[in-house]
């Protein structure tokens, strides 16, 4: 990788949108689209893989587990990969191997679904932890605007993905069928990468001119952990079960399966607008007292299965979500001073956070099993949003890490 001002393309106060750089950033976007959607069409199907394969809801919830383990274990090790292969080759090997995950998983038996859900979460950990940096590195003038692209498609095929994933499923695809969709995109992702390539480095320009303190020394880092971490923690966790949530609170399961796409798409006005503004704040403290606000406001209506009002809370916690997840990214570059060090805290944040996120949906799962409902698990979510607003509000301070 390279820093703001060694690269030798893109790095501009105007963007020129044409040519290279346009096609880096529909690159950039492609990316982003199968950055979610993979795990997000699980959730819905969770009951047809279950009594096909005869699986425990601990072990569905497993499922949703098993990428942020992925993510946790492989994080630190894609900027070094990176530095190594070339940035954007290590982007393209891990689209590959995403594919290859799709494939796997879709086949139809439990342990291909086990590894081939590792192998995807393996792949994504590379576009979760290097985008920032490489937007960084690109556009170090307009990462704002560019993580606001970025987000705003992760969101929306995430929403997309949730919303035809069961009717896939019922149809004669069956649920390996409504695995397998997010294919289309990654294949379609791997053809538009292809010309970044020639823009590959695989050997490192730019020497540490000093030796800096690690980053687990600064209280920023933790910040920027725990908000990263916590917001994963709620999303993945409704992911795998706000759809069982609802259906155990009467709705029928393909429209359970839609109030959590609606959740997913409410997220993407607020991955357009916060990364912009957020850039544009010296502090982004009101970002976090607002999102967290709407998650309270949308957690406590359905736990307290306030379900005539479902889509208010699904559009609430949408909001908060979109917003949470964006500001966790811009952390990595506004905590910064260059793309070196915003892959390492994006690396370092990305794999403690995913590691404790992990606990999410097996823990509700856990308590769903041992109490028979879902209220105890449900009451667990406004306990999480609490402490990620200190976590957030904290890691909002203007400061660096180092």
């Amino acid at each position: 990788m390279t820093t703001n001002e060694d690269s030798t393309s893109y790095p501009s106060r105007k963007i020129s949108w044409r040519g290279a750089t346009l096609l880096l950033v529909i690159g950039v976007i492609c990316i982003a689209s199968t950055l979610r959607m993979p795990l997000t069409v699980v959730g819905p199907i969770i009951s047809f893989i279950r009594e096909d394969l005869g699986i425990s809801n601990v072990l569905a919830g497993f499922l949703t587990t098993i990428p942020l383990l992925a993510f946790a274990i492989i994080s630190p090790f894609a900027p070094v990969v990176a530095r190594k292969l070339g940035l954007e080759l290590t982007l393209f090997l891990s689209t590959i191997l995403l594919a290859l995950g799709i494939v796997l998983r879709s086949l139809g038996t439990t342990s291909l679904l086990v590894f081939g859900t590792m192998l995807i979460g393996v792949a994504i950990a590379f576009g979760n932890v290097l985008i920032p940096g490489l937007l960084k590195l690109k556009f170090p003038y307009h990462v704002g605007l560019l993580m606001a692209f970025f987000t705003m498609s992760m969101n929306l095929t995430a929403g997309l993905g949730a919303g035809i994933s069961y009717p896939i499923a019922q149809s004669s695809l069956g649920w390996q069928g409504a695995l397998a969709i997010a294919l289309i995109l990654v294949v379609l992702t791997i053809l538009i990468w292809i010309p970044q390539l020639k823009f590959n480095k695989p050997e490192p320009t730019v020497k540490k001119t000093k030796e800096r303190s690690p980053l687990w020394k600064s209280p920023v880092t933790w910040a920027v952990t725990g908000a990263m971490g916590l917001q994963s923690l709620l999303f993945y966790t409704t992911a795998a079960w706000i759809p069982e949530i609802y259906i155990s609170q009467g709705l029928a399961a393909d429209r359970a399966g839609w109030m959590f796409s609606i959740m997913q798409f409410s997220q993407v006005p607020m991955a357009l607008a916060v990364p912009i503004i957020a850039s544009k704040m010296t502090s982004q403290r009101p970002l976090v007292l607002m999102f967290t606000a709407f998650y309270l406001i949308g957690f406590v209506g359905v736990v307290m299965e306030w379900t005539s009002l479902g889509v208010l809370w699904m559009i609430l916690l949408g909001l908060a979500g979109g917003a949470s997840f964006a500001l966790a990214m811009m952390f990595f570059t506004l905590r910064t001073r260059t793309a070196f060090e915003a892959a390492d805290l994006s690396g370092f944040a990305q794999s403690l956070g995913y590691l404790f996120a992990a606990i999410g949906p097996i823990l509700f799962g856990y308590l769903h099993d041992l109490f028979g409902g879902w209220n105890i698990a449900g009451w667990l979510f406004v306990v999480v949003a609490v402490i990620l607003f200190l976590c957030s509000f904290r890691a909002s301070k203007d400061e660096y890490v180092h």
